[in-house]
């Protein structure tokens, strides 16, 4: 099977043609550098075909196209010799290092300096004379400053390469770590607009429910209350996160962030929209992080009450000790006969998404309930590290 060459490039069959004709002109006006030479006339043009020929390979195949373009070079001195065919030999030594192998390029450099050497120490031992200096500063224009040239140019064409692809890499992680930035935010103000409204929202479902289905003023009259306050409520939570949301100057102060202190009146508005809840709670100091966790976590857990729980005590308990915040909500657990508000699980995934973050332990379902033995409660614990050493 025959094998086909490659293409050549547009460029080397212009630069091919071009040393051709020139080697011609030469030869034909009487234009030789070495006249008496062993093989007169039109030998000369032997070397300056093949030669231009190789220039066809300079960039496709350019070691072979050295080795041979060195054959056709010392052929051409026995000849009267041509310019263009040292020219193009040059062309070729240069090309051999910038498209060649690593490994050509790093060797050819001192291959020919090697040689130059040799040729400039040879002829000064054969005639011991300074024109021997010539002919090794020939040699070395013809062989070592076209292979160094083309080194170079290679190394610095790599280097820009090199800083491409890391300038390309360095945007691809930027837009990586941005785009993690823009989930997490994501993630955050979705957990921040769920666990401020829901809360809301769930007593309006359920009071409007139990409004809709009872038919007595006075407990529509005590339901429309409800629903109004925590309409109002709920609405004054959402203009403030829209207006921390729109706001890109940064004159707006930030709302401050909840902490356990505000637990009293979270249990409070609880028991106003029916439930019985108890809280307990010991704990001194805490990071502004675990407060929150922890704020949003009871807030949470109480919403899921009122939308789920069975009629019964909710208890709030919340205790520091070895370095970590345990907080444990519990509730009724069954089938309820009242109004119920729908569920999509985004509490919960909400919750564990906070103690994940604070590299605690988090566990919701249901239990047996040790005070009666036969029935079942839900228990949401969360474990939150308040230390240093386990907050990193």
């Amino acid at each position: 099977m025959a094998v086909r060459l490659p293409r050549p490039h547009r460029f080397d069959v212009c630069v091919a043609v071009a040393g051709l004709l020139c080697g011609i002109l030469f030869w034909a006006l009487g234009l030789n550098l070495n006249p008496g030479r062993l093989l007169p006339g039109a030998w000369v043009l032997l070397p300056l075909v093949v030669m231009a020929s190789l220039e066809l390979l300079r960039r496709t195949r350019p070691q072979p196209a050295v080795v041979l373009g060195t054959v056709m070079l010392v052929l051409d001195q026995f000849t009267v010799s041509s310019i263009a065919t040292i020219t193009m030999y040059t062309d070729l030594m240069y090309a051999a290092a910038l498209y060649g192998t690593p490994a050509a390029a790093r060797r050819l450099p001192i291959s020919t300096g090697l040689v130059t050497a040799g040729v400039t120490i040879g002829f000064l031992a054969w005639w011991r004379a300074p024109e021997a200096l010539l002919i090794g500063f020939l040699t070395g224009v013809v062989s070592f400053a076209p292979a160094a040239t083309g080194a170079l140019v290679r190394y610095h064409r790599d280097a820009a390469e090199t800083a491409r692809l890391r300038a390309e890499q360095t945007a691809l992680l930027a837009e990586m770590d941005r785009a993690q930035a823009v989930g997490a935010e994501r993630a955050r103000m979705a957990r921040e607009l769920h666990d401020m409204v829901a809360n809301h929202l769930s007593a309006i479902a359920i009071h409007s429910t139990a409004a809709l289905s009872l038919d007595d003023p006075n407990t529509s009259r005590d339901a429309l209350t409800v629903i109004r306050e925590n309409s109002v409520e709920g609405l004054a939570e959402m203009r403030r996160l829209i207006g921390i949301l729109r706001d890109s100057s940064g004159d707006l102060e930030p709302a401050a962030a909840p902490t356990l202190e505000g637990l009293g009146s979270l249990v409070e508005g609880a028991r106003n929209n029916g439930l019985d809840v108890t809280l307990d709670g010991e704990y001194g100091s805490l990071p502004a992080p675990v407060e929150l966790a922890a704020y949003r976590i009871v807030q949470e857990s109480l919403t899921n009450a009122l939308k789920h729980a069975c009629p019964g005590r909710v208890t709030v308990a919340l205790a520091q000790r070895d370095g970590s915040l345990t907080v444990a909500v519990t509730s009724p657990f069954g089938d309820r006969d009242g109004p119920r508000a729908p569920g999509s699980g985004a509490g919960l995934v909400g919750m564990r998404e906070r103690v994940a973050l604070l590299g605690g332990d988090f566990e919701a379902g249901p239990a047996q309930d040790p005070d009666s033995g036969d029935g079942k409660i839900w228990v949401v614990r969360a474990t939150l590290p308040v230390t240093e050493g386990d907050r990193e």
